[in-house]
C-alpha cells in the first residue's frame, strides 16, 4: 500500500519548482544547460548509490571499455538528466512553429511523417530513456502531428499537473499507463498514433529479451497491440547535439506487420527487435542514456539479483 502523501510537502515542492522555473527563464538556455551539467557533476560525486548503479550497468553493457571511459559516460549520463529538466521547461518558450527548425533537425523521418500524415492505419511509436525524450513528442506536436503518449504520472499531483501542462502545450496528449488500454485501443482503431517509452523494467510478468548482452524484462503489451491491430512499430530518438538546445530527431527502425507475420514467435520477434533498436541508438552515444535507472532489476528465474541495485 502506498504511503499517504503530505499535502504541505507536495505544495512546497510545487512552489519550489515554480520558483526554479521562473529563475531559469531569467537566463539564456545555454547558461542554464551549463549549470545543469555542473549539478550532474555534483550528483556523480555525492550520490554514491546512483553512481554505483550507473557504473555497474555500464561495465556489464560495455565490458571492453576502460573504467576511465565508463566513469566519463556515467558522469555525462547524470549531467544530461539535469539537462533534460531544463530542456523540458524551455520547450514552451523556444520550440514554436516558427522556431522549431532552428532547434530540431529531422533525420530519416520521411516514412514516419508519411504514416502520420496519411492516417490510413494506426502507428505505435517507441523511444527509450535516451537523449531528450521529452522533446521528441513535443516537437512532433509542434509540427502538427497528433500523438498520445503513455506515461506514469509523477507522485506529486501539483508538480504532475504543472508539467503535464508544459508537455501538452502544443497538442501532445499524455495519459496514465494505468487504464491506458481504454484509450489506446480506440486510438489505434481510429488510425491514431500512440507513443511509449519502451525500455522500462516489466517485472516478473515481462518477457526477457537481450539488451546490451543481458536479459531484460520487457513489456509484452506493445507487441500484443501491434499484432492485434496490425500496425507498424516505429522506434525513434531525440539526440542532443553538442549539449546545446539542438536535437536530431531520427528513426532507428520500423517494424512492419509483414516482418513478424512469418515468424515462429512474432511477439518475441517484435519485442527483441525494438529492444535492439533502442540498444543501437544508445550505443551511438552512450552518455545520453539514463544508466541510473533499473533496467535490469528483474532477473530470470534462478539468476541472482544485480548486486549494485
Amino acid at each position: 500500500m502506498a504511503k499517504p502523501r503530505n499535502d504541505f510537502i507536495d505544495r512546497l515542492q510545487y512552489a519550489g519548482l515554480r520558483i526554479v522555473t521562473m529563475c531559469l527563464h531569467c537566463w539564456p538556455v545555454e547558461l542554464c544547460l551549463d549549470v545543469a551539467k555542473v549539478l550532474g557533476n555534483i550528483m556523480y560525486i555525492v550520490d554514491r548509490r546512483h553512481r554505483k548503479r550507473a557504473m555497474g550497468n555500464l561495465r556489464r553493457s560495455f565490458p571492453h571499455k576502460p573504467d576511465a571511459e565508463l566513469r566519463t559516460l556515467a558522469r555525462r549520463s547524470m549531467q544530461q538528466l539535469f539537462m533534460l529538466f531544463v530542456e523540458t521547461l524551455f520547450t514552451t518558450r523556444l520550440i514554436r512553429i516558427d522556431t522549431v527548425a532552428k532547434h530540431v533537425k529531422l533525420a530519416q523521418l520521411g516514412t514516419t511523417l508519411k504514416l502520420l500524415l496519411e492516417q490510413n492505419q494506426g502507428v505505435i511509436m517507441l523511444t527509450g530513456h535516451y537523449g531528450a525524450w521529452e522533446v521528441l513528442g513535443y516537437a512532433l506536436a509542434t509540427l502538427g502531428f497528433e500523438t498520445t503518449s503513455v506515461a506514469r504520472p509523477l507522485d506529486n499531483p501539483y508538480v504532475n499537473e504543472y508539467l503535464l501542462g508544459v508537455r501538452e502545450r502544443m497538442g501532445q496528449k499524455i495519459i496514465d499507463k494505468k487504464g491506458a488500454t481504454a484509450i489506446v485501443v480506440p486510438l489505434l482503431e481510429r488510425n491514431g498514433a500512440v507513443g511509449f517509452i519502451a525500455d522500462q523494467n516489466a517485472g516478473t510478468k515481462g518477457m526477457f529479451v537481450d539488451f546490451f548482452g543481458r536479459k531484460a524484462s520487457t513489456y509484452k503489451s506493445i507487441g500484443l497491440l501491434a499484432m492485434e491491430y496490425n500496425v507498424p512499430v516505429i522506434i525513434g530518438y531525440a539526440r542532443r547535439k553538442q549539449d546545446k538546445f539542438e536535437f536530431d530527431l531520427g528513426v532507428q527502425d520500423i517494424i512492419w506487420p509483414k516482418d513478424w507475420q512469418q515468424q515462429d514467435d512474432p511477439l518475441r520477434y517484435i519485442t527483441q527487435r525494438y529492444t535492439k533498436a533502442i540498444e543501437d541508438f544508445t550505443a551511438a552515444d552512450p552518455g545520453q542514456y539514463l544508466w541510473v535507472h533499473r533496467r535490469w532489476k528483474t532477473r530470470p528465474k534462478g539468476e541472482a539479483p544485480e548486486q549494485f541495485d
